[in-house]
């Protein structure tokens, strides 16, 4: 599947980052599963764990020889977003540049739409 067909992008630091996690738990199975729930300071959040399932529904993204997956129910909210990865003041961690969102909060880990 090329880039422009997909509705999430999945970045190359974040590819890079779940081959280094999935690589030191020794587990190839293990996808990064970007997934949304009610909460937060704006309305919804973004959620992040590893899974090493695929359900039916769920869209999955390859890149560098790893993959994301995404619900159906949350990609509504992530449609023509970006899942990145990023190390700064803050710390290290997945973020979610998102389109859709019309408010976020101070934290970005919570949005609105």
């Amino acid at each position: 599947m090329s880039d422009f067909e997909v509705p999430i992008h999945f970045t190359d630091a974040a590819a890079n980052k779940v081959l280094a996690l999935v690589t030191d738990e020794e587990n190839p199975a293990l996808k990064l599963r970007v997934y949304v729930t009610g909460g937060g300071c704006s309305g919804f959040q973004y959620g992040f764990t590893f899974d090493e399932k695929v359900n039916d529904g769920d869209l999955v993204v390859e890149k560098s020889g790893v993959s994301m997956v995404v619900d159906s129910m949350s990609l509504q909210y992530l449609v023509g977003g970006t899942v990145d990865y990023t190390e700064g003041l803050q710390g290290s961690r997945f973020i979610v540049q998102n389109p859709n969102a019309t408010t976020t909060c101070g934290c970005g880990s919570s949005f609105s739409v």
